[in-house]
This record gives structure tokens, sequence and C-alpha cells, in this order.
């Protein structure tokens, strides 16, 4: 039988959830405002490929009806991140295909439960052959099965064959006259990478000031959480450097996105190597490695690293060209004043694990010092000698 007690304590921790519930629902009102406002141009081209596939099949070829030709469209063009050419004509040709094959299985074996299930299973292979995501698969496949399961259209089984085939062709044809902003993601996930980077770096210093060996293994795993996002980026900045090639309006963009791409790989250098320094930190705060003079200097560089990171996530999510230069070089300027710090006797360090640790942070310093536009040589040169 419940306790006074626990009847108690239940009744709190409803009362809780009751007033927590406002603040969650302001949070995803927030968060799906956030989503409708990004996806207000894709969804007006997803519109216009429907309505323009449509209306091509249905003038110009004489279609009744060519619902597939406004499907394909929509399909191809999609809510994708990386909407590019080559990823609209994948999206297209899995469409038709699987269009393709119900009109095969309609043509030679009949409409019926079995055919719909036999065109079922291939297409959706098909389609993961094409594509990784669900539902572009789920789609594909239940298109299919349209074909097989709808009556066949009045101009013949192979009508919605040719009506995928504009879609596609529409949708190809917006995403090159009209891409998206290849810079919008980049910039996007950078500052969240850099933010992620700077956070780890705020948990280490905060680590050595309290003496804490937990919170600085919180600031590794924190910072291996972010491999991921950096192979994201990749990827992103792959189909953004194919749209700065393909569409003429973005072609001037060009350089900008290869100063994503140096920018990336260095920060992904460095966050490796602040992997390595958080790992280092847990065993150092562990073995009372450090004097507290020198736990205090070290804990202050890696706080003003992170506050350098900062001024790097302001110039690589800026727009505008002249505030991305500038704050590249304040922390450029920043990063230099730290590595002239960077030296075990600076730092008070006396004992040897204390210098491993050190020396451990001088390669994420170099690292960040090219992100932001330095030579290799003249980042090294800026470390004092040891």
């Amino acid at each position: 039988m419940d306790t006074p007690e626990y009847g108690a304590a239940s009744a709190r921790q409803s009362r809780a959830r009751l007033a927590g519930l406002p603040s969650m629902a302001r949070e995803r009102a927030r968060a799906g405002w956030s989503r409708t406002r990004a996806s207000l141009l894709p969804a007006l081209l997803m519109t216009v490929g429907a309505v323009v596939a449509y209306l091509i099949a249905h003038y110009a070829l004489g279609h009744v009806g060519p619902i597939f030709a406004a499907t394909s469209a929509l399909i191809s063009l999609g809510f994708g991140r990386d909407l590019t050419v080559r990823k609209v004509l994948e999206v297209a040709v899995g469409c038709t295909l699987g269009i393709v094959l119900g009109d095969l299985m309609v043509t030679f074996f009949g409409a019926g439960i079995w055919q719909a299930g036999v065109v079922l299973m291939v297409s959706l292979l098909v389609a993961r052959f094409l594509d990784r995501g669900v539902i572009f698969a789920t789609q594909l496949g239940i298109q299919s099965l349209f074909v097989v399961l709808l009556p066949a259209p009045v101009g013949g089984p192979f009508t919605r064959s040719l009506d995928a085939v504009v879609g596609g062709l529409v949708s190809l044809l917006i995403t090159a006259l009209l891409p998206r902003d290849p810079r919008v993601q980049p910039r996007n996930d950078l500052e969240k990478l850099v933010a992620a980077f700077s956070e780890m770096l705020r948990e280490c210093s905060g680590a050595l000031a309290e003496s804490d060996s937990t919170r600085a293994w919180h600031a590794l795993v924190r910072g291996r959480g972010s491999q991921a996002l950096v192979d994201t980026i990749r990827a992103t900045l792959k189909s953004s450097s194919e749209v700065t090639r393909i569409a003429p309006a973005y072609r001037r963009y060009r350089g900008e996105i290869e100063d994503f791409s140096r920018a990336v790989e260095y920060l992904d250098l460095a966050l490796r190597n602040g992997r390595v320094v958080a790992r280092r930190l847990t065993s150092t705060i562990n073995n009372a490695a450090l004097s507290e003079r020198a736990a205090e200097s070290i804990a202050g560089l890696l706080s003003d690293t992170a506050e350098s990171l900062d001024l790097v996530a302001a110039g690589l999510s800026t727009w505008d060209r002249e505030s991305r230069r500038v704050n590249l070089r304040s922390a450029g300027l920043m990063l230099e004043d730290i590595a002239s710090r960077a030296h075990p006797r600076k730092l008070h360090v006396e004992r040897l694990e204390g210098e491993a640790l050190v020396i451990l942070i001088r390669p994420m310093l170099v690292d960040l010092l090219e992100a932001t536009g330095y030579e290799h040589e003249d980042a090294v040169a800026l470390l004092p000698g040891l």
C-alpha cells in the first residue's frame, strides 16, 4: 500500500511536470516556427515544380490527371539538406524506375495482389540502392504500388512512366536554375561545430579550476559526439561545391565554400587534439600533477582559447565578407597571444605529467591558427621554444 510520503512525492512530481508544460510548449513552438521559416523557399520550389510538371503533362502531352508527374517532381525536390543536381537526378530516376516497374508488371502479368507485392519489393530495394533516406524508399514504393493497383490510364500503360519523366525533368531544371543557397547549411553546421568545441574547452577549464576529473571526462564525451557533425559538414560542403560549379547564380561563392572546406579540415584536427587534451586532463587531475597555480594558469589558457573560438564562430557564420575577415583576424590575434603563453614554465608547471599536458595543447593551438588563415610555419613560429 502506498505511504502518505510516497503519495505526496508523486503529487509534487506531477505538479512539477505540469508546471514545465508551458515552457516545453513554447520551446516546441519556437522550434516549429524555425523549421517553418527555413522551409519556406524549399516548399515554394516543391509546389511550383509539382504544378508545372502537372500542367506540362496535362496540356502539352494531353494526359488525363497526370498525378505521377506532380508526385515525381515533389519527391525529387523534397526537403533534403544536400539537394543537388546529382541528388535530384538519383531521386528522379528512382521514382521513374518505380513507376516503370509497375507499368511493366501490369503490362505482362496484369494487376493483382501478388503483382503489387512483387513490384513493391523490387521498388523498395531499388530505392535503398539509390538513397539511404527512409521516406524516399517509402514514397517510391507507394508510387509503384499505386501503378499496379489503380486503373490503367486512358493513354495506355506507360503514360504514367512518361509523366514521371516529366516530373523528374522539371525538378532537375528547377534545381539547376534555382538551387538553394550553398552557403546556408555549411554556415549553420560550422557554427554548431565551433560552439561545441568551445563548450568542450570551457568544460576542461572548469574541470581544472574545480579539480574535477569527472567533468573533464564529460568534456571528452562532448568532443567525441562532435565528430558526426564534422562528417556531416564534409558531405554538405561537397554538395555545396557542386552547386557553385553548376549554378551560374552561385559561381561567385566558390571561393567562400573553399574557405569553409579549409577551415573545417583544421577544425577537425584541432578537435581531435582537443579530445587528446581532455583525456590527458582526466589523468592529470586524478594524479594531482598540477600545483594550484599551474592549474589556474592552464584553466585560464583553455578558457581564453574557448573565447577565441567564439570569434571564429562569428567569423564563419556571418554573411558580410568584411565582418568575417575582422572576426577571424581578431580570433587569430587572440590565438597568437595564447600560443605565446603555451610553455610549461610560463604556465608554472613543474611536474612531467603537467608538461605533457601543455605539450598536447600546443598542436591544437597551431590547428586553430591555421583555421583562421595562418600558414603552418607561421603558426608554429608563434609557439615559444621548448
